[in-house]
């Protein structure tokens, strides 16, 4: 088993859609650890930290997001595991 962390930005209507909590939700599901967090350009910003396979899962969730949100561009940049997060939660 390998892993990996994960730093995401997502666009689009990202704001206002309880894009985070259904990505903590999602995340948890999924067993990864990090963060997510609205920025005030618009965009949400996370880091998932768990298993490779997993993150990738996690990538496609959020190239669709909850039904509400309308996703217009991911990107991202894979990390080094750190290990250094014991849950998933919603910061800044």
């Amino acid at each position: 088993m390998t892993f990996k962390g994960l730093h995401v930005y997502v666009t689009g209507r990202v704001q206002g859609v309880y894009f985070r909590q259904n990505t903590v939700d999602e995340a948890e599901r999924l067993g990864l650890t990090g963060w997510v967090k609205n920025l005030y350009d618009g965009r949400v910003e996370a880091l998932f930290e768990g298993e490779s396979e997993l993150i990738d899962q996690m990538l496609e969730w959020c190239r669709q997001g909850p039904s509400m949100s309308r996703i217009t561009n991911v990107e991202y940049y894979e990390k080094e595991y750190t290990g250094a997060f014991k849950d998933f939660t919603i910061t800044g």
